[in-house]
């Protein structure tokens, strides 16, 4: 755990891999009953997870730097590969080696050729919420700040309580979320009419991009880009209004 008591994304992984010793577990199962997001976060990597030791004794017979090696031809190559195929193949190979099956890190690349993937995490997120979730979130400025201080400096941004209110919504919370060593900022609001309300941003750079719409686990979407970052507004907010919303957040954020 880091300095604060909240288990890495790792620990949360070994615990649902049932690879901690019973103090380790009993430390993570009081941390979960006591944050309700990091319970959250929990059930996301659950989701998004194969099981090691099912999916590695069968990777062991099956020589998997020849088998991802043929799954990488199939791939078309992209312009500006994630990660370069050699040393994806090594550190598939090394992962084998040391018992952590290499598919789950095949989907990590694969879906990192993806320009949408980060959007499909986030949104696999946010179906999770209810308002309930965030009931117990103090509300008070001083806290605001300092989460989004904390946004700042992973991200290069300049976040401010006062760019982010979107009335009658609710501020709750600002985090920064990580996949695959990626991290991803989250800002919460609650919507009194529509429920769980996020601005999500990672880093990109592929470029300035105009608003777009989609919808992903029945949220509607609106998503850009500017030239150093991704961002996206999901909520069950109908998608007109979401976007005015979005307009209104990018004009702030960028002044």
């Amino acid at each position: 755990m880091n300095d604060h008591g909240i288990p890495s994304d790792e620990q949360l992984v070994a615990y649902l891999d049932d690879q901690l010793d019973t103090e380790q577990r009993s430390r993570i199962d009081a941390a979960i009953a006591e944050d309700s997001l990091l319970n959250l976060r929990l059930q996301w990597l659950a989701r998004s997870s194969l099981p090691f030791k099912d999916a590695y004794d069968q990777a062991g017979r099956q020589a998997p730097v020849e088998r991802l090696q043929s799954m990488l031809d199939s791939l078309p190559s992209p312009e500006r590969p994630a990660m370069d195929r050699r040393r994806f193949l090594a550190a598939a190979a090394a992962l084998v080696v040391s018992g952590v099956v290499a598919d789950r890190l095949f989907i990590g690349w694969q879906r990192g050729q993806q320009q949408n993937d980060w959007r499909v995490l986030m949104a696999d997120y946010m179906a999770l919420y209810v308002p309930q979730t965030l009931d117990h979130l103090p509300g008070d400025e001083a806290a605001q700040r300092a989460q989004l201080r904390t946004i700042d400096a992973r991200l290069g941004l300049n976040l401010t309580p006062a760019k982010l209110t979107l009335p009658p919504a609710q501020f709750k919370r600002a985090q920064i979320l990580e996949y695959d060593g990626v991290p991803i900022a989250q800002v919460i609001w609650i919507d009194p009419a529509h429920g769980p309300l996020a601005l999500c941003v990672t880093r990109s750079s592929s470029g300035s991009r105009p608003f777009a719409h989609e919808r992903r686990r029945g949220l509607n979407v609106v998503y850009w880009a500017d030239l150093e970052h991704a961002w996206m507004l999901i909520g069950h907010n109908p998608a007109a209004e979401l976007e005015d919303m979005a307009s209104l957040l990018r004009t702030r954020i960028s002044a």
